[in-house]
């Protein structure tokens, strides 16, 4: 890392180094939020499922 940093401030392609951090930081956080959203909507449905089964068994004696 440190041979590519000289490499980008050596030749003053700062802002370049700055948009692909910038980038990368964006990119992770995007991975990171739709994999919990996948995880909560998992959540969710076995949730539903578990509620559905339950007013199978015992929605008539109500």
């Amino acid at each position: 890392m440190t041979d590519i940093a000289n490499s980008v401030l050596t030749r003053g392609d700062l802002a370049h180094l700055a948009l692909f951090l910038w980038a990368s930081a964006a990119t992770t956080f995007a991975y990171r939020a739709l994999r919990e959203l996948g995880r909560s909507t998992r959540r969710l449905d076995d949730f539903v499922r578990e509620l559905a089964r339950f007013n199978r068994r015992y929605g008539s004696d109500l």
